[in-house]
């Protein structure tokens, strides 16, 4: 079972411009998601999806500076350049990640492909199923057989998502949820706003330049509530915003 990582980056983003590419603890934001998936060792092979903007030149550029491999494919059709992009990789199912979660954990993610890999004839395995997690610390795989379903068959925001058409219309897929304890649905520490980033570089300023464990970093934010209110009233966009 070969498992191919994609990490979906680009400069636009109504919000937060540039934001994959701010400089965090020392490192670009975007170095920060490559240095979670290689210390999972969960994957067999990482790619960058970027888009074709001039404006994501400074993307394939970092990527360079990281020695990833970078695919540049259509800016909002994200589940085309997921296609594109695994074109020049072999694998069996994809595990995707987005450039604006710093704060991964390494051990979710080996969890996730273990789990995956452990269950016969699974399509689709996430840990947003039923979210437990901290928003920004969420993993998710779908397999190619499903990914492809979904690129003959998804149009509007759900080729801007990616996976949503996997598990908003499962027909006879396989899906799976991982749950984490103590429950943090609550917390947020993605990257969207400024005030995203103001509680982030708080982690960061706090915990180090790291991979801090989930339960870590959710006790480190329960125990100080004027960090952990920076974003509190941040509300996610909904699927058909994007």
């Amino acid at each position: 079972m070969r498992i191919v990582g994609i990490i979906q980056a680009r400069m636009g983003s109504t919000r937060l411009p540039g934001k994959v590419l701010r400089q965090l603890g020392g490192r670009s934001v975007l170095a920060w998601v490559v240095r979670a998936v290689r210390q999972a060792g969960a994957v067999d092979d990482l790619v960058v999806a970027t888009t074709t903007l001039a404006a994501d030149d400074a993307v394939a550029a970092e990527c360079r500076k990281l020695e990833t491999p970078c695919h540049r494919g259509p800016v909002d059709d994200v589940l085309t350049r997921f296609m594109q992009a695994l074109g020049g990789h072999s694998g069996d199912a994809v595990m995707r990640f987005t450039a604006d979660c710093p704060l991964l954990d390494p051990a979710v993610i080996r969890e996730a492909a273990l789990v995956y890999r452990a269950v016969p004839g699974l399509d689709y395995l996430s840990t947003g199923l039923a979210r437990t997690l901290p928003r920004g610390l969420d993993v998710e795989i779908v397999g190619l057989p499903a990914l492809r379903r979904a690129d003959r068959e998804a149009t509007a925001y759900h080729r801007t998502h990616v996976t949503s058409y996997v598990y908003s219309h499962p027909g006879e897929s396989r899906l799976l949820g991982l749950a984490y304890a103590p429950a943090a649905a609550d917390l947020r520490v993605t990257l969207d706003t400024e005030d995203d980033w103001r509680l982030v570089s708080s982690v960061v300023a706090g915990l180090g330049d790291r991979c801090v464990p989930a339960r870590t970093l959710v006790e480190w934010l329960r125990a100080r509530p004027e960090i952990r209110g920076l974003n509190a009233h941040v509300e996610q966009k909904a699927l058909q915003e994007a």
